[in-house]
């Protein structure tokens, strides 16, 4: 049997004992990976501890060859997170690469979310990439090489209603990776980002009370969590050593390169702007530029294919 793509290398896959992260860390470890499976076995909301989704991946692993351990930490504290990365270390003497994918979700319209139902989504998916990826960085910057993968969101990019705690912690993984790809490529250290598209339990709660929704949600189903696992772990690899800085979409057979946010016109007034010139001239200038008031489904207009 041939050596997988990431043979020997030590992969800490938060949020791994369901949907998505189950079939990132299930694939690192069939692809030879010594893999660290992080959960904490919390509700959708965040709420509760259960070591079983951890443990089940965990199994399945060792079952189909592979190496693997537990972790229930939870990556929201600095703590813990230190702990999870140490876990590594401690058994594998090494870590290569954290593949940050935890996240809860508490959808409401912006005018009825309250402090916790920001604060608690934040902590976990943009304080905790945070958490794990500096508790990685340190070895990574002194074993001169390393790799993480931020799995973000569509609702981070292009928007979605009912979801400005969720989009605006995922849209903060974005520059957060984009920052790291920055600071520490003299270190051989890459951070890319990929939006996943998949049928999970984050995506369950979509309403299908009319006969439209009805038919998005059965198309969505189809759209299964192990098609984004083959770009994590292509990410991980080094045959992605020349990958940084980069935002990806995965979308069930599709993969996409996103733009990212580049001046796209501009104007000059030689003596300078005031309000009333600005709506007069830059306005009606910039206006025909002007992006619409779009959600994901917006952008992404046709079926995952």
């Amino acid at each position: 049997m041939s050596a997988g793509i990431v043979e020997g290398k030590v992969v800490i896959v938060t949020g791994a004992g369901r949907g998505i992260g189950r079939d990132i860390a299930k694939l690192m470890g069939k692809e030879g990976a010594k893999v660290i499976v992080n959960d904490i076995g919390a509700s959708l909301e965040g709420a509760g501890l259960d070591a079983t989704p951890a443990d089940q991946v965990v199994a399945e692993i060792r079952a189909a060859g592979g190496e693997a351990i537990a972790s229930y930490d939870s990556v929201a504290d600095w703590d813990s997170a230190q702990r999870i990365v140490q876990a590594a270390v401690d058994t594998y003497g090494r870590i290569d690469s954290v593949v940050n994918n935890a996240g809860i979700l508490r959808d409401i319209i912006f005018h009825k979310m309250s402090f916790e139902d920001w604060d608690q989504v934040i902590k976990v998916i943009l304080y905790g990439a945070f958490n794990m990826s500096r508790a990685a960085a340190t070895h990574f910057r002194n074993q001169n090489s390393g790799s993480l993968v931020q799995m973000i969101s569509n609702s981070g990019l292009a928007g979605n209603v009912g979801q400005a705690n969720y989009g605006a912690a995922k849209a903060g993984m974005v520059m957060l990776s984009k920052t790291i790809a920055l600071d520490m490529q003299r270190y051989n250290v890459r951070s890319n980002c990929i939006a996943p598209s998949a049928w999970t339990r984050m995506t369950g709660s979509i309403p299908a009370n009319t006969p439209d929704k009805a038919a998005r949600v059965a198309q969505r189903q189809l759209v299964t969590p192990d098609k984004n696992a083959p770009l994590a772990v292509f990410l991980a690899s080094d045959a992605a050593h020349e990958v940084n800085g980069q935002i990806f979409y995965s979308r069930m057979n599709e993969i996409f390169l996103a733009s990212q946010s580049r001046p796209i016109r501009g104007v000059h007034r030689s003596d300078g702007w005031t309000p009333q010139a600005i709506a007069d001239h830059a306005l009606p200038a910039l206006r025909p530029s002007f992006f619409a008031l779009e959600r994901n489904q917006d952008v992404f207009s046709w079926d995952p294919i």
